[in-house]
């Protein structure tokens, strides 16, 4: 297998998940990753910073694309339509084609307090990203912070029904649940 083909982080990627559904997150290291992938410490390194970020890494496009999707929705969106419009378009672009995978993720980040940080951390950069796009359409820091977060849980709340779920319901349409629970709760 020659390592320079172009799909060195696809590689990488892969060589990672299988080691770590293998052996456990703990037990892999780098040196393993890239001798599964036919590569080298160094190409590893040029790609990631840490094995972490092999599950990681992509997530860094959500604050832009959060952005994104703040400025180009129309000025006189409501929040809670922005909200439910945003979470549709993860749902079907993020999340429905990679459900395997999102399971197999979820249970190898239960095994490993770090990575329950790092998925925490992650979550709070959202938040933030999506704060940050209500303030700059206008709306009070306080409420911006409240539908931020409130965003957030949504979709985690969501993600855990649909990746337990026995059936093949798709994740928008428990989002809409979900929803539809939070506002009957509130009352």
């Amino acid at each position: 297998m020659s390592r320079w083909r172009p799909d060195a982080r696809e590689r990488l990627q892969q060589a990672a998940l299988d080691l770590f559904a293998e052996q456990g997150f703990a037990a892999t290291t780098v040196p393993e990753i890239t001798a599964r992938a036919g590569l080298t410490t160094r190409t590893f390194f040029r790609h990631f910073a840490d094995k972490r970020e092999v599950l990681y890494a992509d997530d860094a496009e959500v604050p832009a694309m959060v952005a994104t999707m703040m400025a180009e929705a129309p000025p006189s969106a409501e929040p809670l339509a922005l909200i439910v419009e945003g979470l549709r378009t993860v749902a079907e672009t993020r999340f429905e084609p990679r459900k395997a995978a999102l399971l197999a993720r979820r249970e190898l980040v239960r095994t490993d307090a770090g990575l329950q940080e790092r998925d925490l951390r992650k979550r709070a950069v959202m938040s933030e990203a999506i704060r940050e796009g209500f303030q700059a359409r206008g709306v009070d820091p306080a409420r911006a912070a409240l539908l931020a977060e409130t965003s957030v849980t949504l979709i985690n709340v969501s993600l855990a029904e649909w990746l337990d779920a026995p059936d093949d319901r798709k994740l928008y349409d428990i989002i809409l649940e979900t929803l539809a629970t939070l506002r009957s709760a509130l009352g």
